[in-house]
């Protein structure tokens, strides 16, 4: 069997807050393969962890992002909202996966994208989205490994496959049968599913074979897989 990729869905979210510098660097002491994280920009262009448009639901503070210097961002937030460069310091040496929120077109691409290489990131960095941001992103850089993300059965169509060049299909973890496992491997792609929390979902995807799970609770798929393949001790 193969060894599937463990990533962690925002890091550590059971334990730390999520898309925080603490729950980064618990996901990676728990094994994580690779962390994923949200990355939006501030009024003023800097990219910073955060899922959401506002400050609401995490912070308690209600003011949309786009609004806000990251000055402002890290005066109402304690210091809690990382930079994507401060995130890229704390995972050196981890694969991470960059989510990309919110519109994107070809500049958003290229602010974070330059941060990625002034980090000094740029192999261990891959994006994932849907087709408007991930053909922003392989406009930027012909060269940047894309995780292509489908919340439908509906197949890709080719010409969108042909621009964007992914190297992953990136599924909801609920769509994902044996059949789609097997045409997205003919089709010569690699299968990414997000994000199964119970160890049942995480059962059944080990047994199709894909080729990575975006997880909340990394510890657990990292337990699991210890068990399938034998190659791991327990965690």
């Amino acid at each position: 069997m193969q060894t599937v990729t463990a990533v962690a869905h925002r890091g550590d979210p059971y334990r730390f807050r999520e898309n925080t510098l603490d729950s980064l660097r618990s996901a990676i002491a728990r094994g994580a393969d690779a962390v994923e994280i949200d990355v939006r920009l501030t009024r003023d262009g800097v990219p910073v962890l955060l899922h959401d448009e506002t400050l609401k639901r995490l912070w308690e503070v209600d003011r949309p992002l786009r609004t806000l210097s990251a000055a402002e961002v890290r005066g109402l937030t304690g210091g809690g909202v990382p930079t994507l460069a401060e995130a890229l310091a704390a995972t050196d040496g981890v694969r991470v996966l960059a989510d990309l929120c919110g519109p994107v077109d070809r500049r958003t691409a290229e602010r974070i994208m330059d941060v990625v290489q002034q980090a000094g990131a740029r192999d261990r960095v891959y994006y994932c989205a849907g087709a408007e941001a991930m053909l922003a992103v392989r406009a930027a850089d012909p060269s940047a490994e894309i995780a292509l993300t489908r919340t439908t059965l509906a197949p890709p169509r080719h010409t969108l496959l042909d621009v964007v060049r992914p190297r992953w299909l990136n599924y909801r973890f609920s769509l994902v049968d044996r059949d789609l496992a097997a045409h997205v491997h003919r089709a010569g792609y690699l299968l990414s599913v997000w994000t199964p929390d119970t160890r049942r979902s995480m059962r059944r995807l080990l047994d199709l074979g894909v080729d990575s799970i975006t997880t909340n609770r990394v510890g657990t798929l990292r337990a699991l897989r210890a068990k399938e393949t034998g190659t791991e001790a327990g965690l």
